[in-house]
């Protein structure tokens, strides 16, 4: 699992709530390379810096990390209802890979905010890209609201209603993850109706 917080601020609540997932994620059995923003952050995307200088040595050390790891997990703070734009920068950088890293890999979006949406409606915009590129972003995300009050003197959610409604998304997150390794979908299936005769014109097969 490659986790990460999406901001650079020392003191960022979404890097308190990345730690805590990485913690979570590894009692769980999974091996956790959590990252720092700092790490992936590039100059603004620019298709001549491209063509004529390459990739930035912060997009290589993202892809590289992707790549390694089954699933990511991304907290991310919300900027202006959306998503911090050195996340989105990032997003298109990696995307001009051939093949492009972020395919068929499973991610988790979770957020931390002082305000009472806890940065959700940021999450929703970083869902676009990245079902786009191809991931299979997790149907529930964690936003955790008023989190500059959240945390505990142990880095955990002082709410117990919430560390346990945390604890069972970062669950059921791994196991769909560890599924999609060990027990892969079924590429194609082919459909009949009881009672009908094959017929190739009528067979239906979804890939």
């Amino acid at each position: 699992m490659l986790v990460f917080s999406a901001s650079l601020r020392a003191q960022s609540l979404n890097t308190r709530l990345a730690t805590l997932a990485a913690n979570t994620l590894a009692a769980g059995g999974a091996t956790v390379d959590l990252a720092a923003m700092r790490e992936f952050d590039c100059p603004s995307y620019d298709a001549d810096v491209q063509d004529l200088q390459g990739f930035p040595d912060g997009v290589e050390q993202f892809r590289r990390r992707l790549e390694a790891a089954h699933a990511f997990v991304i907290s991310s703070p919300e900027y202006n209802f959306s998503m911090p734009g050195l996340l989105k920068n990032l997003i298109d950088w990696a995307s001009r890979y051939q093949p492009q890293p972020f395919k068929d890999k499973h991610a988790l979006l979770l957020s931390a905010s002082p305000s009472m949406a806890g940065g959700n409606r940021g999450l929703w915009t970083l869902r676009m890209p990245l079902e786009h590129l191809g991931v299979h972003v997790y149907p529930d995300m964690f936003s955790l609201a008023q989190a500059h009050y959240a945390f505990d003197d142990h880095g955990h959610i002082a709410n117990t209603q919430l560390q346990a409604w945390f604890n069972r998304t970062i669950t059921d997150f791994l196991a769909l993850a560890e599924a999609a390794v060990h027990y892969p979908c079924v590429k194609s299936a082919w459909i009949e109706f009881l009672g009908e005769h094959s017929d190739p014109a009528l067979d239906r097969v979804q890939e």
